[in-house]
């Protein structure tokens, strides 16, 4: 088995992370305005913009399921970083299109390509599995979830004053971002998968979002590990769909304010990612992480759905931030599953997973927010995100019932 050097992996994970940072810096760019657009073009119906944006987001989420195993494969087969080039590529030409659309369907039409060719988290995390050796995965991990906090720390707040003077502004920027990002990708990035260790053959019909999936049910354990990310996923998208919709009809909030909503937002979720998983993993094991990480979103969100004033909801950030734990423990968990040239195909299933959780997440939040707003007998704002609190609740007692601790690594054959 071939095994980096320490200061090789450093290397690499310096590479990594700085494109997952500017990556998500220019994905959270968009994060305050798309919604704002939608509504502008639905005549500042803030009911229809919220079903438009489940249409989006439902759209989106169908093509990461159908095409997250084919990437997922490819990366095993051909390496990570030609899949890496290729979402860079289709994220830049998304942007184009929401910068320059004249109608929804010319956004629609951005999204559809975006959502086949998304595939950059899940093979940087891919990636980080091939140059990391598995006891530090879980806290290498948590440092790659903080470039997604950072992205979500200066995306948004970039994003919301370049929107107030003008709302296609903050796409343009971020399409230069994403296109930088990918001169960096093609100049720069090393690749992490060597050819011995990559797949021989393609098995294509693992490509198929079920034949995927299938990995996940061929390790003990590695199921309900998936469950707990499906759940997690499925509430998380509560974010995307309704938060800039339900601040700004709630609370008054403009994107400048959101803007810097989200910066708290970010700063803290960095603070946990960055500093704290790495202790809590070593304290308490990745099961148990994953369990503080699962309670905290559950409380959060009810908090966050709950709170009568915008200075009360500022009280959940920090209990959110806690929710930085999940996603680095289980990849802990479940990337110790799987052989070296599984890595991918195991991100292509969770690709999958997450493509199912913006499948129906859209529509359950986006629609229950719609109804919640129309309906003046039962008018609670915030019913949609109690819905993203019970999902939480439902991650946190399948943890508690199914994860284990660190088992021994799948070797390869």
């Amino acid at each position: 088995m071939i095994t980096a050097s320490a200061s090789g992996r450093r290397a690499s994970f310096g590479f990594i992370f700085a494109l997952a940072l500017m990556n998500s810096v220019s994905f959270g760019i968009m994060i305050p305005i798309l919604p704002n657009l939608i509504k502008e073009f639905t005549g500042g119906d803030t009911a229809a913009a919220s079903e438009w944006n489940l249409v989006f987001g439902a759209t989106w989420g169908l093509l990461q399921f159908v095409c997250g195993p084919i990437l997922g494969l490819m990366a095993d087969r051909w390496g990570r970083r030609p899949v890496l080039l290729i979402s860079l590529f289709g994220l830049a030409v998304d942007f184009l299109f929401m910068a320059f659309a004249p109608s929804l369907w010319w956004l629609f039409l951005g999204r559809i390509l975006n959502g086949m060719t998304a595939a950059s988290f899940s093979t940087a995390n891919a990636y980080l599995a091939d140059v990391t050796p598995p006891t530090e995965r879980a806290k290498v991990f948590g440092w790659m979830s903080s470039a997604f906090s950072f992205g979500f720390i200066f995306g948004p707040f970039i994003g919301g004053w370049l929107g107030e003077v003008d709302l296609r502004l903050p796409f343009i920027a971020a399409a230069a971002l994403t296109f930088v990002n990918w001169l960096y990708g093609f100049l720069i990035l090393p690749e992490s998968l060597p050819v011995e260790r990559r797949a021989t053959r393609s098995e294509w019909r693992k490509a198929n979002p079920l034949g995927s999936l299938a990995l996940l049910r061929s390790q003990r354990g590695l199921l309900p590990l998936a469950g707990v990310g499906f759940l997690f996923q499925l509430a998380h998208v509560v974010l995307p769909t309704i938060f800039v919709l339900y601040l700004g009809y709630r609370y008054g909030w403009t994107p400048k304010v959101l803007g810097s909503i989200f910066l708290a937002t970010g700063v803290s979720g960095v603070i946990v990612q960055t500093f704290l998983v790495g202790p809590v993993v070593k304290a308490v094991g990745e099961r148990n992480a994953v369990l503080i990480g699962t309670l905290a979103g559950a409380v959060a969100f009810a908090w966050y759905g709950g709170a009568p004033t915008g200075s009360l909801y500022l009280v959940g950030i920090p209990v959110f931030a806690f929710t930085g734990l999940i996603m680095p423990g289980l990849q802990g968990l479940m990337t110790q599953r799987v052989a070296p040239q599984q890595q991918g195909q195991l991100q292509g299933a969770n690709q999958s997973l997450m493509g199912l959780a913006s499948i129906f997440g859209p529509v359950i939040f986006g629609e229950t927010f719609a109804w919640s707003l129309r309906h003046q007998g039962f008018h609670v704002p915030g019913l949609a995100i109690y819905v993203a609190s019970a999902l939480m609740a439902a991650a946190f007692l399948l943890a508690l019932a199914t994860a284990r601790r660190r088992e021994p690594a799948v070797q390869a054959a």
